[in-house]
Order: structure tokens, then C-alpha cells, then sequence
């Protein structure tokens, strides 16, 4: 697998551990942030840190952030400064910019702006821990857009002993599932007579309506 080099500007929580998980995955990343002490902390875990002022466009340049393949906006809270980043980087030619927006009209500043990706930490992390409580079935919810989402549900005991083809998913509900997680191991594209057992776990792939019906079946 390619290693994607990636620059993460703000190492507070939300970029540091962001930034841990893609070193983890064998990228190599770049650290960046004004206050040494969060770069010093970072130091021995990413593959460089710099302390640096994201909004200066001639130190982004010094540091070769066009050859990075993504870059992460990732700064804690001052606006005006992540703005005027992510300006900055797609005027270099970063070939794809992700931004974290601290609010809805940061968020619709930040795409006015023509910023590749914008993410809500806070607000998508909401949106998951409500799902999880309204079903209990529900072990995981990822939304892939306005209106795909893709979930991780496990398996009831009612359903234990069923083939995916009893359960016809795509006919009655109209979403899919993409794979299921045993104890023995995943297994990726199912075939409709995979048997299901008590505790697996089904991936879904569907409209936002259509995993909801099917949730609400499955906590029947």
C-alpha cells in the first residue's frame, strides 16, 4: 500500500489524535503548530513536527506542504486563522484539504472557499452517541452523506440461525449488507446463504430511511 504523506496543522486533541491514528496506519505525517510544547509532545510519535504560523503562505512553501498528498486543518479555535489556512493551502495546489470547522457557518465559510472535505468533531461524534442510545443494536453509525449512512448492528438472538437470504435485506428494506464480523473473522461481500449467528455483526450500507427501518426491525 502507497504511504499517503499527510501535514496535520494543530496538534490539540482533535489533530494530535488524528494525527497518532494515521501514523499508526504506516503514513508518514507532518506535524504543525505554533505552540512548541504541543509539537514537543508530538515529536517522537509522527514522522516530523515543526513549529510554524500556518497563516504565513512563504512558510508553507519553505516547508514543501504542496508535495503532501492531504492536508488537515486541524486548528482548535481561532477562526480567522483556519480560514485563512485553508485559503492559503488551496492557493499552493494542495492536492486535497480537510478541514475541522468549529460551527455551521464556519463549516459554510470553509466550502465557500473550496475546501475538499470540511468535518464537525463534535457535532458528527453527537450525532453517532444518539443513534447508539435510541437503538442498542446499533454499535456504530458513520455518515457517508446527506443521505447514505453506513452502520454496524449486531446481530439478535431471533436472528440467530437465519441466512441472509431469510432476512432479504435488499428487497424489503432496500440496503445491503457489506460484510459480517464473527468471532472467527470478518467476512467481506457475504453471499445470501452466510449463516448468522447470535453476536455477529452486520455492516449495512443504505439510505439513512433504509437503515432505520431495518434498525427498527431488528430491535423488535
Amino acid at each position: 500500500m502507497k504511504r499517503t504523506q499527510y501535514a496535520v496543522i494543530g496538534l490539540g486533541r482533535f489533530g494530535s489524535s488524528l494525527a497518532r491514528e494515521l501514523t499508526k496506519l504506516g503514513h508518514e505525517v507532518l506535524g504543525i503548530d505554533q505552540d512548541e510544547e504541543a509539537v514537543d509532545e508530538m515529536s517522537e510519535v509522527l514522522t516530523h513536527v515543526v513549529v510554524a504560523d500556518s497563516t504565513d503562505e512563504e512558510v508553507l512553501r519553505s516547508l514543501g506542504i504542496r508535495n503532501f498528498d492531504c492536508v488537515i486543518v486541524a486548528i482548535g479555535s481561532d477562526i480567522q486563522s483556519s480560514i485563512l489556512t485553508a485559503i492559503l493551502l488551496k492557493d499552493i495546489g494542495v492536492p486535497l484539504v480537510v478541514t475541522k470547522a468549529l460551527s455551521e457557518l464556519h463549516g459554510k465559510v470553509l466550502n465557500k472557499i473550496g475546501v475538499d472535505r470540511v468535518i464537525f468533531p463534535e457535532r458528527d461524534m453527537g450525532i453517532r452517541v444518539a443513534h447508539q442510545l435510541v437503538s442498542p443494536n446499533l454499535l456504530d453509525f458513520i455518515e457517508l452523506s446527506r443521505d447514505y449512512t453506513i452502520a454496524e448492528l449486531s446481530v439478535p438472538k431471533r436472528m440467530s440461525g437465519r441466512t441472509l437470504k431469510d432476512l432479504n435485506l435488499r428487497v424489503k428494506y432496500g440496503c445491503s449488507v457489506v460484510a459480517i464480523n464473527k468471532k472467527e473473522g470478518v467476512i467481506i461481500a457475504p453471499t445470501a446463504n452466510d449463516l448468522l449467528e447470535e453476536r455477529d455483526i452486520l455492516v449495512i450500507i443504505g439510505t439513512n430511511s433504509q437503515i432505520e427501518s431495518f434498525e427498527n426491525e431488528v430491535v423488535k
